[in-house]
């Protein structure tokens, strides 16, 4: 017996590889994105820092741009450093 396929749709997903489900800052969900973005993806990436926490880009600038003195981060306090 033949099977003929007349159409298919693909679906695809994708998922951000993080120690956690929701930023710490902003508390929305790794695979949506930050109040500041309108489409999860690359337009909205997650950055870690040195600590291992993770955060959107968008809520970890303004959380050190808002900080006056020391960079520190919201979760743990320590000195905030970008993971390389």
């Amino acid at each position: 017996m033949k099977v003929k396929i007349k159409s298919w749709h693909g679906v695809a997903s994708w998922l951000w590889v993080a120690n956690d489900e929701n930023c710490g800052i902003c508390r929305m969900a790794f695979n949506g994105c930050c109040p500041d973005c309108k489409v999860p993806g690359d337009d909205c990436p997650l950055v870690w820092g040195q600590c291992s926490h993770c955060f959107h880009m968008h809520c970890i600038l303004k959380w050190l741009n808002s900080q006056q003195v020391q960079q520190h981060c919201p979760m743990c306090r320590q000195e905030w450093k970008f993971k390389e």
